[in-house]
């Protein structure tokens, strides 16, 4: 899966967004405390660690679906994510959340079609860009073949892809995911984290993604934040957060870490009773 074209002819506005000293909060209950992270132009960042964690709550932050009540998130033009109208908020980041509820009666391009919206007129008006845009983002997630089928009719790995052909459609600089890979078969994990990097390479889109499979926020990721009860414990490269000790300590089991002697990369293995160093008793 490859980004073959330009994502568009139109200049992204200054992409890069760094949050500093956030607090999140569902009531008075802050699950997210002094968190500082950023994401740069052509970088993949992964956010990792236990459910629970605030990884999620911190993504959907940077996208202002859950505004921070202490700190602050700046864009790399220096704009403010609390002042920015929601048009042009929507033209610089845009995020592939978990739970979405999908509109009854729409097809899978008409689904895609709403990642448009930002780039309309109040009235719907004129995107000489769009329609190029949809039928990108449909090859892109392998949707083409079955753009005129219900949505309510697809699979749950399918009915994902449209989701993130969506959010490709809208074109934005900064792209967040939380748990793209979640629903895929094994040939779409890895075709969706083939077009991550892709984005990040040829195209210079900053991508942040909430990751549970460790080995693949390794395979991909350029940066990393480890996330424990809603705080950032450790960052940087996949072999400075991907240690015995962090990942022991966050998750409360042991895990092994290792260089994957094929390609050099961190791989890792939770042990526990059945994949231990003791031998299970024969029948």
């Amino acid at each position: 899966m490859k980004v073959r074209q330009a994502m568009s002819s139109t200049p992204p506005p200054a992409s890069g967004v760094s949050a500093r000293e956030i607090d999140v909060a569902y009531g008075r209950d802050v699950v997210v405390r002094a968190a500082s992270i950023r994401l740069g132009a052509g970088t993949v960042t992964a956010l990792i660690g236990p459910n629970g964690s605030g990884k999620s709550t911190l993504l959907r932050a940077l996208a202002r679906l859950h505004p921070p009540v202490a700190g602050e998130v700046t864009f790399a033009d220096g704009a403010d994510l609390r002042a920015l109208s929601g048009k042009d908020l929507a033209r610089r980041i845009t995020l592939l959340s978990q739970h979405r509820t999908t509109p009854g009666g729409l097809s899978v391009r008409e689904l895609v079609e709403f990642g448009r919206h930002p780039h309309r007129s109040r009235w719907g008006g004129h995107d000489s860009e769009g329609p190029a845009a949809v039928e990108r983002a449909m090859e892109l997630t392998g949707l083409t073949a079955i753009a005129d089928r219900p949505v309510q009719a697809l699979s749950g790995g399918q009915a994902q892809r449209a989701w993130l052909a969506s959010c490709l459609a809208q074109d934005t600089a900064l792209l967040l995911l939380d748990e793209p890979t979640t629903y895929l078969d094994l040939r779409y994990q890895v075709e969706i984290l083939d077009l991550v990097r892709d984005l990040a390479d040829q195209h210079g889109v900053g991508v942040g993604v909430v990751l549970h499979d460790l080995d693949q926020a390794a395979a991909v990721a350029d940066h990393m934040y480890l996330l424990e009860e809603g705080r950032v414990t450790a960052e940087g490269t996949p072999a400075d957060v991907l240690t015995t000790a962090n990942l022991t300590r966050a998750y409360g089991i042991r895990v092994e870490v290792a260089a994957d002697p094929a390609g050099g990369r961190v791989r890792t293995r939770a042990v526990g009773r059945f994949n231990g160093a003791v031998p299970r008793p024969s029948a």
